[in-house]
């Protein structure tokens, strides 16, 4: 059993990180912008055991702070309000410099299959017929990514996302695997959930990202 902290854990593949998390045992502690709009929400019992507390992941001495004494960490967090481009490169310089000072070792971080590469090598965002009234917002995501791989830093990271877009119905089938990205792909939040633990109790990949399909 380990101590793992999850900011972005009020959105839907946070709290189904935090739903894998507990069921496996692990020490969570949830990061949201309020904790009383989330407690107030807690119908299912999702933060029972779990510390929620309020953090802001572009705050590298928060992140710093909180995360001190965790094994790991995953990243879930979003910010419509603010351009993608200033917040998911924020978000990465801070986590990456308050993590290093914590000495948490190890980040999983929720990405998007549109900037994931397909089987020919090619973004899915940028293959024919894909939907490009948000490419602004996958571009700004993507270039948190860049951040990390242009990084020289200790702590060794990993992004995940659905090799194509989540299957917002879906259940728990405890299958996955990986995949490139691909349109048509989908995966569920409580599947997804179990790849990004998988990396956190058996971390197998490092410094990549990785999209997952239902199996």
């Amino acid at each position: 059993m380990g101590k793992i902290i999850i900011f972005g854990a009020g959105g839907r593949a946070g709290r189904a990180a935090v739903h894998e998390a507990r069921r496996r045992g692990h020490d969570v502690t949830a990061v949201v912008r309020d904790p009383a709009k989330h407690r107030d929400q807690a119908d299912d019992g999702l933060w029972d055991g779990v510390t929620l507390v309020a953090g802001d992941v572009t705050d590298a001495d928060g992140v710093a702070r909180l995360a001190a004494g965790h094994d790991a960490v995953v990243n879930a967090a979003a910010d419509l309000a603010t351009p993608s481009d200033v917040f998911f490169p924020a978000a990465t310089r801070a986590l990456l410099d308050g993590l290093a000072r914590a000495g948490v070792a190890r980040l999983l971080s929720v990405g998007l299959a549109s900037v994931l590469e397909t089987s020919s090598g090619v973004r899915l965002m940028d293959t024919p017929g894909y939907p490009q009234e948000y490419r602004d917002f996958c571009l700004g995501h993507g270039a948190g990514t860049d951040a990390l791989r242009s990084a020289d830093t200790p702590v060794d990271w990993l992004v995940i996302s659905p090799s194509g877009d989540f299957d917002h119905g879906g259940g728990r089938t405890g299958r996955y695997r990986i995949a490139p990205a691909d349109m048509d792909s989908r995966i569920s939040y409580a599947d997804f959930a179990i790849a990004l633990l998988d990396e956190i109790d058996t971390p197998k990949h490092h410094r990549t990202h990785l999209g997952v399909e239902q199996d």
